[in-house]
């Protein structure tokens, strides 16, 4: 989810020091030069105008902004959610301890403070990290927000089968009790040894072992404080406690939802967000072709999943000036692949999985996402070119033209015993019509060399819950391969790598962001590079862990992304985020 940046972490405890200004001028402008809005009732549209700066610059309130979602949520709830899209929408209606900066360019990978005073300080070798809630903060009913309100929060997140598409990340470093099950499963238990809440305003985290980068915790959405008497379990994502600007008024699972003012929000206590428009409409389970159309022709504002015009777009897209004149093209740190699943038979066996990685044609996946324009360069592995501790590798070359090398494919098939090739299913998620074209174009040159595929969509919502994520049922219903997508929960190598190869993540009751990678030395090296505090010394752990993930050939990577986003009509302050990979959803007005 996260993206290219330059970072300053230096040692323990050290902190993000990210100074990156984005220039001004002619359509577009830094944050600073953000005050008021053009005249003539909008700025004039070029191509690539909010890629660095903010578009339309404003500070009109009013209006109402249209969202759609080819799919639905996987959760509303700030406990259960792992899109980037839900992560960037999520901050209208929840303050995380701390966030992102809402700026253009490399400045969106600045952590700033949120609900917190200041970014987190470390003490014992930052084994423990300690946040001051500011003062005036309150929940949509009026009630002040304590600092046990952001303990409860992450107690009841810890919880994978009520809550089972949130991360790991607090499960896994903090030092809780032996046994610990989470909030309601171990609701008497003293989990001091984790969190501590000395007083209403300061949480203090004790983790495990030292960790220099916790204020990258800190901005997740699972800080985000909970009401612990308002606390629905599974059915709190039907109406989240808003500590944001807005709150929920209507919320129709797999419908859509509707967001209004929260009068409780004090802005003064808030500097990140403008709070512009009225309110939001947000409707799911909209086709992604159509909303495209519907973003050209005016009739919505903003596509909310952030990954880009669809194929069938495209070409009446960039063959229009004045259309190609409202869309920007950004390089993302993101990684579309298919996990390889080695518990299913017979990509058990190792050269069963090289064969598919030889067979697969690279060119034909590009065309998928979108070609090399709009979609992105082919990838060799996992580590995008952005992330520190890249290394140019291609253990697999598809041959000379990137269609697939069919000889080498057949080599390892007759090594694995097949060698007229195998079957097995191929998992996507029903509402992205790339996925759908990846996977066929998967089938087609997989075909070539006898391994047959059949295509199996699953929604976008449970796509990891119940489905491709849940290890038993992909194993029962032979999801041999799975196509999946990544970016970085922030830019460094562990927060790019670790949730999509750390067999520790794969979870038996679904919501496993690894589908694929189970190798004890994968987990070794994660370690190692956690305990490192020389930036020059962990950097190339994670090179290594991608050569290793690479020679288990547990993961086909395809492209290395790119996007074309669509600028709705009428929208003000819009500008490209790298920290999430998307247009900046906090601040956004209309004319």
């Amino acid at each position: 989810m996260k993206r290219k940046t330059t970072l300053g972490v230096t040692a323990l405890g050290a902190v993000l020091a990210l100074g990156l200004s984005a220039c001004g001028g002619g359509t577009a402008t830094s944050p600073s030069q953000s005050g008021a809005a053009p005249a003539g009732g909008g700025a004039k549209a070029e191509f690539n105008a909010a890629l660095t700066q903010v578009f339309n610059p404003s500070d009109k309130k009013g209006g109402i902004i249209k969202l759609a979602n080819a799919g639905d949520w996987d959760s509303l709830d700030p406990g259960d959610t792992y899109y980037g899209y839900s992560w960037d929408f999520i901050r209208l209606y929840g303050r995380a301890l701390v966030m992102f900066k809402p700026a253009p360019g490399k400045e969106s990978a600045e952590l700033v403070p949120d609900l917190a005073e200041t970014l987190g300080v470390p003490s014992d070798d930052a084994k423990t990290w300690t946040y001051k809630l500011k003062q005036g903060v309150k929940f949509e009913d009026g009630t002040p927000i304590t600092s046990k309100d952001v303990k409860y929060a992450v107690e009841r997140s810890f919880d994978k089968e009520v809550f089972p598409d949130g991360y790991t990340y607090f499960n896994d470093t903090l030092n809780w009790p032996k046994g610990y099950k989470g909030a309601y499963k171990s609701k008497d238990a003293d989990t001091n040894s984790a969190i501590e809440t000395p007083d209403d305003q300061t949480v203090v985290f004790h983790l495990k072992q030292s960790y220099s980068g916790f204020d990258y915790f800190a901005q997740l959405a699972a800080t985000i404080p909970v009401p612990k008497d308002k606390d629905t379990g599974a059915k709190y994502k039907e109406h989240v406690i808003s500590s944001g600007p807005y709150k929920f008024d209507k919320n129709e699972i797999g419908k859509g939802f509707n967001l209004v003012r929260n009068d409780q929000w004090d802005p003064a206590t808030d500097p990140n967000r403008k709070a512009l428009p009225d309110g939001y409409e947000v409707t799911t389970n909209v086709n992604a072709d159509d909303i495209d159309n519907r973003l050209l022709s005016g009739d919505l504002h903003v596509d909310i999943a952030g990954t880009g015009a669809q194929p069938a777009t495209l070409g009446r897209v960039l063959t229009d000036p004045a259309l190609k004149a409202t869309t920007d093209n950004p390089t993302i740190t993101r990684l579309w692949y298919t996990s390889v699943n080695g518990n299913v038979k017979p990509l058990d066996n190792l050269d069963c999985r090289k064969a598919v990685q030889y067979a697969a044609d690279k060119v034909a996946y590009q065309t998928a996402y979108g070609g090399e324009f709009s979609g992105g360069q082919i990838a060799t592995s996992l580590l995008p070119p952005g992330i520190p501790g890249h290394k140019d590798i291609n253990p697999y070359p598809a041959g000379a033209d990137n269609h697939g090398d069919a000889a080498k494919a057949k080599e390892a098939l007759t090594a694995c015993g097949q060698p007229n090739g195998f079957e097995t299913n191929i998992a996507y998620r029903a509402e992205r019509p790339k996925e759908k074209a990846a996977a066929e174009a998967l089938q087609q040159s997989l075909g070539k060399v006898g391994i047959k595929l059949t295509l199996k969509p699953f929604p976008q919502a449970d796509y990891f819950a119940l489905y491709a994520g849940k290890p038993g049922y992909a194993k029962d219903n032979k999801l041999g391969l799975a196509i999946n997508g990544w970016g970085a929960d922030w830019p460094d190598g562990y927060g790019f790598l670790q949730q999509i190869v750390d067999s520790r993540v794969i979870r038996e009751t679904g919501g496993s962001s690894n589908i694929s990678v189970r190798d004890p030395e994968v987990d070794k090296l994660l370690d190692q590079a956690s305990l490192e505090t020389d930036v020059a010394k962990r950097e190339p752990i994670w090179g290594q862990i991608d050569q290793k993930v690479m020679d288990d050939a547990f993961v086909l990577p395809g492209i290395w992304a790119k996007s074309l986003l669509i600028r709705g009509k009428g929208l003000t302050n819009v500008y490209y985020s790298e920290a999430f990979g998307m247009y900046d959803y906090l601040n956004m007005g209309l004319q």
